[in-house]
């Protein structure tokens, strides 16, 4: 059986570091460079700095190389907005189709995020959200949406981090994620989608918060 996982090749490494912060908003991402840091091939730098181009994380300038793409706080929070109406009508279509296997492997989500709860682990909860949603995305069956939904979280990713650092928000995001899927469940349609609604008006609260403290901490840094 194969152990290496998804994130041991260099663009799941490179995205990892992009979206937690290593790489900021329009630093140049040198392919030597991160080569040499992440010990892999040229090539397959070369290949992910596409692929993250391709996703919205990062800009390639033709001749002047690739660097981080700068997300201004009015699209982050215009992603969020398009976001919710795309995942509330996911989640209602969800609420009809969604199946036996589906259900047991979104239970099976809640629960390690509830464990990732417990152990103060917001990265790995992080994760874990999108994979849940991501679930229903696929229950839903609406590839049109979901590949939108796919590129606006491609956008967005790095805003999620910070906004899983806000105190007591992992414990409120768990109880939100809960309520989808007790809706899921009972295939109700409308408390479906509103359950996504609500969580999702929750994010962007949270958002307006990240950005907001990102402010506040740039007017006391030293001139």
């Amino acid at each position: 059986m194969k152990t290496m996982g998804p994130r041991s090749d260099a663009y799941h490494k490179l995205r990892e570091a992009i979206v937690s912060g290593q790489y900021h908003p329009n630093e140049r991402l040198v392919e030597a460079s991160i080569a040499q840091r992440m010990g892999a091939g040229r090539t397959a730098v070369r290949a992910a700095l596409v692929r993250l181009d391709q996703e919205g994380l990062v800009e390639i300038e033709r001749n002047r190389g690739a660097r981080v793409r700068l997300i201004s706080d009015r699209e982050a929070l215009e992603i969020e907005e398009v976001r919710a109406a795309l995942e509330g009508m996911l989640a209602r279509r969800a609420a009809v189709r969604v199946t036996a296997e589906d259900l047991r492997a979104l239970r099976q989500v809640i629960s390690e995020m509830r464990e990732r709860v417990g152990a103060g682990d917001s990265i790995g909860y992080s994760e874990l959200n999108a994979t849940f949603h991501q679930r229903i995305w696929t229950a839903a069956d609406h590839p049109t949406a979901s590949h939108l939904l796919g590129s606006l979280k491609s956008q967005g990713i790095r805003f999620q981090y910070q906004t899983a650092l806000r105190p007591g928000r992992a414990q409120r995001s768990l109880r939100e994620h809960e309520a989808i899927f007790g809706a899921l469940k009972a295939h109700d349609e409308d408390g479906a989608e509103t359950a996504m609604r609500e969580h999702l008006a929750e994010v962007l609260d949270t958002l307006r918060w990240a950005i907001d403290s990102q402010h506040r901490a740039a007017r006391w840094l030293p001139g």
